[in-house]
This record gives structure tokens, sequence and C-alpha cells, in this order.
């Protein structure tokens, strides 16, 4: 089977054409503060104990083979100043291709920044037979003093560096070698990857935790990871809808009718996480899948906007801005302006029109 029949259900007869360009950036975590009242808490069952994490972690260093290197690489690629303050230009593919933008800042009471972002994007020259690729990840960590920032950070690196290996590696590897074959679905490569990252939190940062929300595109589909509450969201034809459910107890509450969901910014509950990165050995992982429409976009947050900006207002700053990053700067500033009383970190990208 090949590689694009496997993950796509489809069949794929010509072998992928070369790359031609490669963005791929990352914010760099600073030093984290301590716990404050109003982030997120995870909220241990008294029932359920973590047994000791080394044994169940496989913590052997594998030889660094030649593809390990190239990822390696393309992670370090990533690896860029704060955007505080001076976000630097992003530069975009041309038209017919994905485009995205971020920001991200520590918002108007904390005193550092804990929340990890990560892009990796991959244009192709002919969209009829190698489609776009594209990763994006936002980490909002917690735990206090430094696990917070530590976890976010080890989470975005262990997915990411997961799915390149599996995913985007023999993707363009299978033009010089001929070998399409892929075992995995995209859904099972980004399962594994975020358990992976669970165990390594466990194992390596066993005070903090982590939200992970994870998008990977490839062509027109779009696939989702997700724990935590920070949020997913798709803007098309003029209406936004939330792709992720929240793991918060103030979630739950909607869900019993016991709480509105216009009330859930102000609810005690909101940052209590039932389910997150570094929680529990077990741990389930919310997946999905979604085919993009032209013009479309996807905006990934962590709570610290959701919290203060409403969907409505949104909506509306990402239809009107000049750009995209134009809107993740309005939306950051919008998020300050509203009491900023968490890390704020945005991410949106996308669809070309037909």
């Amino acid at each position: 089977m090949s590689f694009f029949r496997r993950l796509f259900g489809g069949s794929q007869k010509d072998e992928p054409q070369e790359v031609e360009s490669v963005d791929s950036e990352q914010s760099d975590v600073a030093e984290s503060p301590s716990a404050e009242a109003d982030g997120d808490v995870l909220e241990q069952p008294s029932e359920q104990t973590i047994d000791d994490a080394t044994d169940q972690a496989d913590v052997a260093e594998a030889h660094i083979s030649e593809e390990d290197a190239a990822i390696n690489e393309a992670l370090e690629l990533g690896v860029t100043r704060p955007l505080e303050g001076d976000p630097y230009e992003i530069l975009q593919p041309g038209v017919g291709h994905l485009r995205v933008a971020h920001a991200t800042d520590q918002g108007m009471v904390r005193n550092n920044n804990q929340d990890s972002l990560y892009r990796f994007f991959a244009s192709s020259s002919s969209v009829d037979e190698t489609p776009d690729f594209g990763l994006f990840i936002v980490a909002d960590g917690m735990g206090g003093h430094s696990n917070g920032e530590q976890a976010s950070a080890v989470a975005m690196q262990t997915v990411a560096n997961a799915v390149l290996q599996s995913l985007y590696l023999p993707l363009i590897m299978s033009r010089f070698n001929g070998n399409n074959e892929q075992p995995y679905t995209i859904s099972e490569v980004m399962n594994k990857a975020v358990k992976d990252a669970n165990r390594r939190i466990i194992m390596t940062v066993p005070d903090g935790g982590t939200t992970l929300t994870v998008a990977l595109v490839m062509g027109d589909l779009a696939h989702f990871a997700h724990v935590g509450d920070s949020r997913a969201y798709i803007i098309t034809e003029g209406e936004i809808e939330q792709l992720t459910r929240d793991h918060s107890l103030a979630q739950r509450l909607i869900e019993l009718n016991q709480l509105s969901a216009e009330e859930q910014g102000e609810n005690q509950h909101r940052n209590v996480l039932y389910r997150a990165i570094g929680h529990n050995e077990d741990i389930d992982v919310d997946t999905l899948t979604r085919r993009l429409p032209a013009a479309s976009y996807i905006l990934l947050c962590s709570d610290g906007l959701w919290g203060e900006v409403s969907n409505a207002d949104m909506l509306e700053t990402v239809l009107q801005a000049e750009s995209l990053q134009a809107a993740c700067d309005s939306l950051v500033a919008k998020a300050n302006q509203h009491g900023g009383h968490d890390n704020i970190s945005v991410m949106i990208f996308k669809t070309p029109s037909k």
C-alpha cells in the first residue's frame, strides 16, 4: 500500500516531488514564574497513583541515524528569540499555499511565559502530486517554578520530533528510495506521539504538566490531537467553531447544564483540569480529522486568549485584520486589555483560495 493511500485512503500513482521550501519557527521559552492562583491546576483523582515512570518509559537513547540527524536539524531551525515586544517577520510561502503567523506574550500578571509554540511548514512544487505539509503546536505549561516551562517544551519537542520522523521524513525520502510504505495512519502517529510526550514528562518533569493541541495539515486535510484546555477553532464562511473540547471541570459543568458557556470565564473551576499531559500514565488523547475549505482559518490558542477574548471578538478580529500577523498581534493586545491574567499564545493559518 502506498504512503498516500495508507494516509488518505486513496491511490497515488506518482512519487512525491521535491519540496521547494521549508519554514519552521518555534518560540523560545523564558524562565518560568512561581505558580499563580489563576493558572491551570492538575486535579489528581485520589484513587489513581503514578507508578515509577522510569520502569514504564523507554529511556534508552537510540543511535543517531542520518534520519534522526535530519529531524534534529529541522527542529533546531525553529529555535528563535521570544516574540515578546518585537515579533519576528514571518516568511510566507507564495500564493496557493498555506499562510501562517503566530504571537505570544507573558500577559499582564505573570512574570514569564510558560507557553510553547511550534510550527513547521513545507510547500511542494506541485499540489497535485505532493501535498503541503504543516505541523503546528500550542502547549500551555503548568506546575510552578520552571516545571511548567520545561513540561511544555518537552511535550512540544517530543511530538514534533515523532511526527516529523514518522510522517514528514518518509514523505520526502520516498522520492529518493521509492519506498512509499507507511505502516501507520496519521491519527495513530499523533496519538502515540502525545502519549510518548506524556511518559517523558512524567519521567523528566514529575511536578510539571502541560496542555497540548496539535494540528497537522497535509493537503486540504487537518488532523488534530488534543489534551487539556488549549483550543483549536476553525473560521469559515464568516463563522467560528470550536473544534476541541476542554478537559476542565468547568466544561463538565457546562455539559451537565450547571454552567453556561458565558459564565465559564468567571467560574472558579475554569482552570481545574481533569486531563493534562504529565497527569497520569494512562492518558486519553482526543483526535479528529477535518477537511479544510478554501480560504478557511485554523486558530490555535492557549486559555490566556480565549479566557479573555470572546469567540465573536476573535472572529471579527481575524476577518478584519490586514494580515495574519496583524490578527495575532491584535488578539494578544485585546487579551492584555481585558486583564492579561495568563500567558497568551495564538497561532493562525489560512488555506489558499481556489
